[in-house]
C-alpha cells in the first residue's frame, strides 16, 4: 500500500502543476466499457488530484479538460462531457469552496451552451475569494487560441505587443506559468496546451492512463521535478553563485 511521503521543502515543490489528463477512452476500452465511463472515472481522478495538491501545498493546478479540437469527437461523447461538467460543478463547488479552492475556466466561451456558460460563471463567482489552491479547468481551450485572443485584445486597445503585455493578456494571466507539466497516457506531446506558458516548464510523461494516475505516480513526478536544475538560460555556476549571494 502506498504511504504518503513527507512534505518536501518549498524550494523543491512546484508552485504550479499543469496536467494533460490523457487516457480516459483507452482506460474504458481496456474494460470493454463506453468511452464516457472512462471520462467519469477521469473525473474521479481529478477529484483525487485536487485533494493531493492541497495536501502537498501546491498552489495552482491547471488541467486540460476539453480542447478546441475535441469538438471533432462523436456528438454523443461531446454531449456527455458537457453533461459531466455541469453535473460535476453542481456537486463539487460547495466542497471545493469549503476547502479554499478558487476555480477558473480558461477557454473560449463561444460554442458553449447557455447552461454550460452559466455553470462556469457561477462556479467562478462562488469560489472567487478562495486562496488556498487555484484550480484552472481549461475548457474549450487551445494554446493557439489563447495567443490569438491575447494579441487581438492588445490590438483593440492599441497596446504594443511585447512579451510582458502578451503574457498579461493570456487567459491564465492570474497565475504564474507552470513549473511542472505532466502528461498521462504514455504520449509525449503537449497537444496545443499552454504553448506560451510552458516555455520553461519541466515535463513529466507518465505511462499511466489518467484514471489510474494516483498519489504514488504524482509523487514520482514531484521527485523527478525536485531533481531537475532549472537554469532559465543560465549555466549551473551562475545559479550556484546567485544562490550563494541570496
Amino acid at each position: 500500500m502506498f504511504k504518503p511521503k513527507a512534505v518536501k521543502s518549498p524550494a523543491a515543490m512546484p508552485r504550479h502543476v499543469a496536467i494533460v489528463m490523457d487516457g480516459n477512452g483507452r482506460w474504458a476500452k481496456k474494460r470493454f466499457l463506453p468511452r464516457l465511463a472512462g471520462h467519469r472515472q477521469g473525473y474521479e481522478s481529478l477529484r483525487r488530484m485536487v485533494d493531493l495538491c492541497l495536501q502537498r501545498g501546491i498552489q495552482v493546478l491547471t488541467v486540460f479538460a476539453f480542447s478546441s479540437e475535441n469538438w471533432k469527437r462523436p456528438a454523443e461523447e461531446v454531449s456527455g462531457l458537457m453533461d459531466l461538467l455541469v453535473r460535476g460543478l453542481m456537486r463539487e463547488v460547495p466542497k471545493l469552496g469549503a476547502q479554499g479552492v478558487r476555480m477558473e475556466f480558461p477557454g473560449e466561451r463561444q460554442g458553449l451552451s447557455d447552461l454550460v456558460r452559466s455553470s462556469l460563471e457561477q462556479a467562478r463567482a462562488q469560489t472567487a475569494q478562495n486562496d488556498r489552491l487555484v484550480l484552472n479547468i481549461c475548457f474549450n481551450y487551445g494554446g493557439r487560441w489563447d495567443l490569438v485572443q491575447a494579441a487581438q485584445q492588445l490590438a483593440l486597445r492599441g497596446e504594443a505587443i511585447t512579451e510582458a503585455s502578451l503574457s498579461a493578456a493570456l487567459s491564465t494571466a492570474h497565475v504564474p506559468d507552470p513549473d511542472l507539466v505532466i502528461r498521462t497516457g504514455g504520449e509525449q506531446r503537449i497537444s496545443n496546451f499552454l504553448l506560451w506558458q510552458s516555455a520553461y516548464s519541466e515535463f513529466y510523461f507518465s505511462d499511466k492512463l489518467w484514471p489510474d494516475f494516483d498519489a504514488a505516480e504524482l509523487d514520482r513526478a514531484l521527485d523527478c521535478y525536485a531533481g531537475r536544475e532549472r537554469r532559465f538560460g543560465l549555466i549551473s555556476e551562475q545559479l550556484a553563485a546567485s544562490s550563494g549571494a541570496a
